[in-house]
């Protein structure tokens, strides 16, 4: 595998994602492509222009925007003939996407096994060719689709059970999270398309964590934050590269603080400073360290 993000990524390759009009599909595939550059963009776009294709020829004519997320839903979780006997599925080993070959979604059109990152990832992408009316959400931890029917009522839709309708109390009680939150907008809220691209652009910021580039983890968390101030999640993984800063280049090397030298001491006094920062930012929102975890 090619580790493209291991480098420093430029501020305007980051920002060429936010591009006016740009598909969330090739946003995403793009992004998968930084991670690994083996990765083809043009031809995870034609599998899903091709799978919407396959929607289209079994949709009843002149179908209503409920037929049509019906059909759509036949398609993906229901084993028939057009997948082979195989529908795509909830990955019960890796259900977050931990691991980070999972978050690929040429990893999910693969093997039909997905994550809360993926599945509605996969469902948006098809049904907005549709001319379905959805858009991304969040919940701890968690993505999930937001869809707007004929009549202008918006529903939940969650990816990892078949597509099925879901209240806003059933994520708040399985994934829990504060009132401050959701009153913010942190959770359970449409997401705007730049806010949607931040959101697939921070697998970015979280492969450069795992790769220890610090530097570049707050590089690209700059550009992503310009365009979703208030993304809880980033703030504080911004927070932890700043942190990762602090212990690469001070722990175990330094028994005194006199033995510092100076101008580390000072760029270090800053690291500390947005640290504690970014972490007050996505607090003062309502995020909290145990979000989306049953105590």
């Amino acid at each position: 595998m090619a580790e493209a993000v291991a480098a420093d990524l430029p501020a305007a390759t980051i920002e060429a994602l936010f591009a006016p009009g740009r598909d969330l599909a090739d946003v995403k595939l793009s992004v998968d492509h930084l991670v690994d550059d083996s990765l083809n963009t043009e031809a995870g776009i034609a599998m899903i222009d091709r799978m919407t294709a396959e929607v289209r020829a079994i949709l009843p004519e002149k179908a209503s925007g409920a037929e049509r997320l019906a059909t759509l839903r036949r398609y993906l979780y229901k084993a028939e003939d057009w997948n082979g006997g195989l529908a795509f599925s909830y990955d019960q080993a890796d259900p977050l996407g931990t691991n980070p070959v999972n978050r690929k979604l040429s990893r999910y059109l693969e093997t039909r096994r997905g994550n809360c990152i993926t599945m509605p990832m996969l469902m948006l992408f098809i049904g907005k060719r549709l001319g379905l009316n959805m858009t991304l959400a969040q919940a701890p931890l968690h993505l999930f689709i937001k869809y707007t029917d004929d009549d202008g009522k918006t529903w939940n839709l969650e990816a990892t059970s078949g597509g099925g309708f879901t209240r806003d109390i059933w994520y708040r009680q399985k994934l829990p999270m504060s009132d401050e939150a959701v009153a913010n907008g942190v959770y359970l809220r449409s997401l705007s398309h730049d806010e949607a691209v931040a959101v697939i652009g921070s697998t970015l910021v979280e492969h450069a964590l795992e790769t220890g580039n610090y530097e570049n983890a707050i590089a690209i968390s700059n550009v992503l934050l310009k365009h979703y101030p208030n993304f809880a999640y980033l703030l504080a993984k911004t927070g932890s590269a700043y942190g990762g800063l602090l212990h690469r280049e001070l722990a175990g090397k330094y028994t005194r603080m006199e033995d510092i030298p100076a101008d580390l001491k000072a760029q270090a006094d800053e690291w500390y400073r947005l640290n504690g920062e970014a972490f007050a930012k996505a607090e003062a929102l309502g995020w909290r360290p145990d979000d989306g975890q049953i105590q």
